[in-house]
């Protein structure tokens, strides 16, 4: 993990316990052991590691979820590969769900937009192979069961109470119950 990447994770874990405007510049420096104006030698403002934080998830979600769909060339393996990514990212980005959530205002507009542009293509990939699963389904129908799927999975800061094993099994079933992915 670069040092970057290292003020990131912290940032995210200060911001989803207090609130992006709840932690200082200079608290955020201390938690990652150097002063505080010392982050500006890595990130223009607190502005621009809240939007580099939530586009860089955005667009690592797609790009994994791009990757899983193709390397799977059947559409039930792909969902449950899309189900089994979603569900590592929601059990090991708690932090970054609840700051998207609480802060997404505090982004600048556009980080916004740009974070907006990947979760639509992301709900698309998704919606799209919900289509060739369901027959009937429109491209509406299968966004808004995308988006009833992510907040299943993306419930996990609040309701990850099992051992981390047990509920990733639990998050996977439900999901692709939900979604209609044949059992197999």
């Amino acid at each position: 993990m670069t040092r970057r990447e290292q003020i990131l994770a912290t940032a995210a874990e200060l911001f989803a316990a207090r609130g992006f405007h709840g932690v200082s510049v200079a608290e955020l420096g201390a938690a990652c052991g150097i002063s505080g104006p010392a982050l500006y030698k890595h990130f223009a403002s607190k502005d621009a590691m809240l939007a580099e934080m939530l586009v860089s998830i955005s667009e690592e979600l797609l790009s994994e979820g791009q990757r899983r769909v193709a390397s799977h060339p059947d559409t039930t393996g792909a969902l449950r590969a899309l189900v089994a990514w979603h569900t590592d990212f929601a059990l090991r980005h708690q932090a970054l769900i609840v700051v998207q959530d609480r802060d997404w205002q505090s982004l600048p507009a556009s980080a916004r937009e740009r974070v907006r542009e990947l979760q639509r293509a992301y709900v698309d990939l998704w919606a799209g192979q919900l289509t060739t699963i369901t027959p009937g389904l429109d491209l509406d129908q299968a966004r808004a069961r995308a988006h009833a799927a992510f907040g299943l999975l993306n419930s996990t800061p609040h309701s990850a109470l099992l051992p981390e094993p047990e509920m990733r099994s639990m998050l996977h079933e439900m999901a692709t119950r939900a979604l209609g992915v044949p059992p197999g």
